[in-house]
């Protein structure tokens, strides 16, 4: 990497770097560092009057150096603990280097140390290690951005949403909370992983690329299969995979992993989320909510000690059993519009009396979905399961016993989002096939999130497929619920972002049509003149000045063009622009 692109602190570094190297200690050692402790353990085991013996590792967050002592905050992956230095307990012989002037001058805040020593309470009561050793573990060669507190007012704060999020690395490191929350959606797979492994569910794996993208409404990512010579589609869902499995004789199946839906994103949609599928022969759509509730109350209480979440201030309560409410139902609360037996044409014109934006290639399913959407899915903070959904909302759901034209399926509503999808499986092979084609025709009206057919999906139901109810859990959403988040990206180690903006530069070609050697184009740029035409309107003395000035500074040791050189280049970079 060239000098000119680093920052001041990041050149510094790289000199001690160097500088540990020319000691004969290497900032990087292969070996292990046999650490026995970690923080949270030492301050919870601590008991006065006891002398123990610790070997810790971990970041070193602040430095307070008072001569031949020093205090320096180190964190570890569990948290953070104070470490008392002293120059002559680490330098017990009458070399001193390893304190002068490793610890004091070449290592910085972020830098990796080991320590060995024993544990103590200073006089201010505070629980910390007493070094006896101390080892370089890794050097940090970019400072960390550490916040600072004056008068109870934080300055240098790392809480830009978009570096936090393109850089979590710092995030963890920096921001308090952060971690936690990513510890508590492990405790959310886990818990959910032991609910179904105790039920007697297997857990399976399914094809992430496929040759047709089924299983839900949604518009996917096409890949190209080069060993194949065909075009792939990353999964949008595991559904269809997993009733094969039941088909093979599975009592009941899940998977818990990653679907693709090419779509937009928001503050509760990222295009790549993980999902839960669960699949269970002879089991319906209310065996399945009771599941749920059961479910859903066991993570919030292993997360939170308790069957409830706070969210924004609002108390929600995972609590069994949930509320049930007909989607037909909830439009008409909040509408005034029954919609129950009505066409197609008369539910487009219950949209245009709403003032719905709605074009022709929506059909009845769709129309319903934009009704709900906009007036009664963001009313349910509470979890309530909306259930008996049209059959042209459901191509995958058995129709309802006792109403005709709606299905046995439910959604999982919570504060306004929908969380759970379930069925009562359809494994008619012939009413599915049908479903199948009248999907197809939405997709030639240019709907392009229709199903297609799955001819292998229905050979497999030919085989016969036993009664089976299915759900579908997003598992980001369900995160943001048990801690207490509002964003998606909150809940995702490595969201998906918009690439990083660059300054635009001119190349080296174009400089050296002004005239200008190859090694002065890093020190315009320095200087702050990154495209030809910033030079335009800059007097000659003041271009000269910029760039022998970064020269000097960083002792590239170029010899200096003259005024009369840079006033060549702007004139040309005129005439040029002219």
């Amino acid at each position: 990497m060239n000098i000119l692109e680093l920052s001041e602190q990041e050149i510094v570094r790289r000199q001690s770097l160097q500088e540990l190297r020319n000691m004969g200690i290497d900032p990087y050692p292969a070996a292990e560092y046999p650490t026995n402790a970690f923080s949270s353990d030492i301050k919870n085991n601590f008991k006065d009057g006891e002398e123990h013996e610790v070997c810790i590792a971990g970041r070193m967050m602040s430095r307070r150096v008072m001569g031949k002592a020093s205090f320096v905050e180190l964190q570890d992956s569990r948290g953070r603990i104070q470490v008392y230095i002293t120059r002559d307990d680490i330098c017990p012989g009458q070399e001193k280097e390893l304190y002068n002037t490793v610890f004091k001058r070449l290592l910085d805040i972020g830098d990796f140390i080991g320590v060995r020593g024993f544990v103590f309470r200073t006089q201010t009561g505070e629980i910390s290690v007493h070094a006896r050793e101390l080892t370089v573990l890794s050097k940090s060669l970019k400072p960390l951005p550490i916040v600072k507190y004056k008068d109870g007012v934080a300055y240098d704060k790392f809480d830009d949403p978009e570096l936090r999020y393109r850089q979590r690395y710092v995030d963890l490191v920096v921001n308090e909370g952060v971690k936690d929350t990513f510890l508590k959606r492990a405790i959310v797979l886990r818990t959910m992983r032991q609910v179904l492994d105790e039920a007697g569910y297997t857990e399976v794996e399914t094809p992430t690329l496929q040759n047709i993208a089924g299983g839900a409404s949604a518009r996917p990512f096409i890949t190209h299969f080069n060993a194949l010579n065909t075009d792939m589609y990353m999964r949008i869902a595991t559904e269809l995979y997993l009733k094969r499995l039941i088909v093979g004789g599975f009592e009941g199946v899940y998977e818990i992993g990653k679907n693709f839906r090419n779509e937009g994103m928001d503050r509760t949609h990222n295009p790549e989320f993980t999902c839960v599928e669960l699949y269970v022969q002879y089991k319906d759509y209310n065996w399945m909510m009771a599941f749920t509730e059961q479910l859903l109350e066991t993570i919030c209480t292993a997360v939170n000690g308790k069957p409830e979440t706070v969210i924004n201030g609002q108390t929600i309560s995972f609590k069994a059993p949930y509320r049930r409410l007909p989607i037909l139902e909830a439009i008409k609360k909040k509408t005034g519009y029954d919609l129950n037996g009505k066409t197609e044409e008369e539910i487009r014109d219950v949209c245009r009396k709403l003032e719905l934006e709605i074009d022709e290639t929506m059909g009845k399913g769709k129309l319903i979905d934009e009704i709900f959407g906009e007036f009664c899915e963001g009313q349910f903070i509470q979890p309530t399961f909306i259930i008996d959904y049209p059959v042209e909302m459901s191509p995958l759901t058995k129709m309802h016993r006792s109403k005709p034209g709606l299905t046995e399926r439910f959604e999982l509503m919570v504060n306004g989002k929908e969380l759970a999808n379930a069925y009562s499986e359809l494994n008619d092979p012939i009413d599915q096939e049908e479903r199948f084609v009248d999907q197809m025709k939405l997709a030639d009206k240019g709907d392009d999130e229709a199903m297609v057919i799955d001819q292998d999906f229905l050979r497999a139901l030919q085989y016969g497929m036993p009664p089976t109810s299915g759900i579908g859990i997003g598992i980001d959403r369900l995160v943001m619920l048990m801690t207490g988040q509002t964003t998606i990206q909150e809940v995702l180690f490595f969201p998906q972002m918009r690439p990083e903006k660059k300054i635009p530069k001119s190349t080296v070609a174009e400089w050296a049509a002004l005239g200008v050697q190859e090694e002065w184009v890093p020190v315009l740029n320095k200087a702050g003149y990154h495209l030809v035409s910033d030079i335009r309107e800059v007097k000659a003395q003041k271009l000269q000045m910029d760039v022998c000035g970064v020269n000097k500074k960083y002792k590239l040791g170029y010899n200096n063009p003259k005024v009369e050189d840079f006033q060549a280049w702007i004139d040309k970079a005129n005439e040029i622009e002219n």
